[in-house]
């Protein structure tokens, strides 16, 4: 069985061995014909011209295909055992078209996470997830997370913000999710910290490269473990970057922070993909 590849069609051919038996050139002739005219009509009908869907349906149908894959991506060596398991990127090789609308609707419809957070080689690599994309896939991503917390008392080498990450090409980025593990200012970290304001600072920095790069973000949503509080350093400090740049603030729904705050709410829906970002935003003072 080989796999034949159609521009807008995905067909699989079975194509029979060669009979050994000798025939005559007539007979050879009247069979190669006869076949290959009951090979064709098969074909025809076991293809399904999935182009002339509607675009609409089509979206639908990639939404369908890519709805195992996790919600944010990272260098994780589970995930892309997941992605080969279950085939979810073979779409990108059907054809020239097909190629464009899935990739866009799989880059455009999840998050991915600037700097690699699993242990090992990955977490101290020069070369994150984003750095390794096609510069054609990172324009088609429209959600970004930057996930502060992990070695925070030793930062990996390969946590900056340079031209190598490739964010100059991420043009349609609208989201940046800012999530906090943990904020060294609290006394529990006292006497393990590497000196005081230390990671809060490298924090800073990293967002405030993020924001300088990419300037088509519209929403800065910040999320944190329970821990971690919103009159902290970290959060405080983080906001006061984004203040800079005159960008939305949301909260996302780990830490609920929506229910807590005291200052002044826009009443607005942010629609981001398929779902709701956030009920409501605020801007920092």
């Amino acid at each position: 069985m080989s796999r034949r590849i159609q521009h807008g069609a995905l067909s699989i051919r079975s194509i029979a061995a060669t009979p050994t038996t000798p025939k005559s050139t007539h007979n050879q002739s009247a069979y190669s014909s006869e076949s290959e005219e009951g090979s064709s009509r098969e074909e025809e009908s076991a293809c399904f011209p999935f182009l002339s869907l509607p675009s609409e349906l089509r979206n639908k149908i990639y939404t369908l295909v890519f709805s195992l894959a996790p919600q944010v991506f990272d260098l994780d060596p589970s995930i892309f055992r997941l992605l080969h398991k279950h085939k979810m990127l073979a779409l990108f090789t059907v054809c020239r078209q097909i190629h464009h609308e899935a990739s866009h609707r799989f880059f455009s419809t999840h998050t991915f996470r600037l700097f690699p957070t699993y242990p090992g080689r990955y977490f101290k690599t020069k070369r994150p997830l984003l750095a390794r994309l096609p510069s054609h896939y990172r324009s088609s991503i429209t959600s970004l997370e930057l996930r502060l917390g992990p070695g925070w008392n030793a930062p990996p080498r390969g946590w900056v913000v340079n031209d190598a990450l490739g964010l100059k090409d991420c043009i349609n980025v609208r989201v940046l999710k800012v999530f906090v593990e943990c904020d060294p200012s609290d006394a529990i970290f006292k006497g393990f910290r590497r000196g005081d304001g230390f990671y809060e600072h490298f924090s800073q920095n990293l967002l405030e490269g993020v924001l300088k790069d990419v300037a088509s973000i519209k929403v800065v949503e910040f999320d944190a473990w329970s821990s971690v509080k919103r009159t902290g350093d970290m959060i405080s400090g983080l906001g006061e970057v984004v203040s800079k740049f005159e960008k939305v603030v949301g909260w996302g729904p780990e830490r609920g922070w929506d229910q807590e705050l005291d200052k002044v709410w826009l009443d607005a829906v942010l629609m981001h993909g398929t779902g709701k970002l956030s009920t409501s935003v605020a801007v920092f003072s």
